[in-house]
């Protein structure tokens, strides 16, 4: 445009030209590979909820609810009562009774149940290879092992004990278990918890793209909007 913005031009080349930039390593992290695959595909009915109410302790925590469900239907579970949320889950997973209404399941429909709190699957003294062994059609080792290492527990860590893994680690062992069943209707209570965004991301991702219907507790709004459906 004129002599001083070329001059502010070139002095600016030549101080970019004097930077020197560092080479830029890849990351060696490594993530589970996670992917759902349905055994069976669902009917047309899934789940249907009619008027349900439940109480715990005597406060009413569930009230006069109405849900339908439908097959490859992504939904998330938002709110800030956490016993609300996980009671609900529990009674579509037929672990609690409600005090009142109807629950009606498809025929087609086989379930897989993901609780916020796994600590009772975790009291045996035995390696992660004979317990995962226990969840598996198929009880070959090599196969076991096979799954463990995609799931991040290779070598000598397929051996740990599953009474002393950390949260991160039962929440992936936990998802190997999950795989296993192959179930057509995912119902993940708080699955997020313990794990990083990426593979937080990574996981919502292949939850998306599951050829069954998910039913998801989260806290993350947003994660909620990008990869479901619908939100109660």
């Amino acid at each position: 445009a004129n002599a001083s913005k070329s001059k502010q031009a070139t002095s600016r080349k030549k101080a970019l030209d004097k930077i020197v930039l560092d080479e830029i390593k890849p990351s060696t992290r490594k993530y589970p590979y996670i992917s759902f695959e349905p055994e069976k595909y669902l009917g047309k009915e899934v789940i249907s909820l009619e008027k349900i109410n439940y109480s715990l302790d005597g406060e009413v925590i569930i009230k006069n609810l109405n849900l339908t469900i439908r097959p490859d239907d992504k939904i998330a579970l938002i709110g800030g009562n956490e016993i609300a949320k996980t009671a609900l889950l529990k009674i579509i997973a037929g672990q609690i009774k409600p005090d009142s209404g109807e629950i009606k399941i498809g025929s087609t429909v086989n379930m897989s149940y993901f609780a916020k709190n796994h600590d009772d699957y975790f009291k045996e003294e035995i390696d992660l290879v004979n317990w995962l062994r226990n969840y598996s059609e198929n009880k070959d080792e090599s196969f076991i092992r096979g799954f463990l290492g995609r799931m991040l527990f290779s070598g000598e860590e397929s051996l740990k004990k599953v009474n002393v893994l950390s949260g991160g680690e039962k929440v992936r062992v936990m998802m190997s278990k999950i795989m296993l069943e192959k179930g057509n209707v995912l119902l993940l209570d708080e699955p997020t918890n313990h794990l990083d965004m990426k593979y937080k991301v990574a996981l919502m991702e292949q939850l998306r793209a599951f050829k069954g219907t998910t039913i998801v507790v989260l806290h993350d709004l947003n994660l909620a909007a990008q990869y479901c459906d619908h939100i109660v």
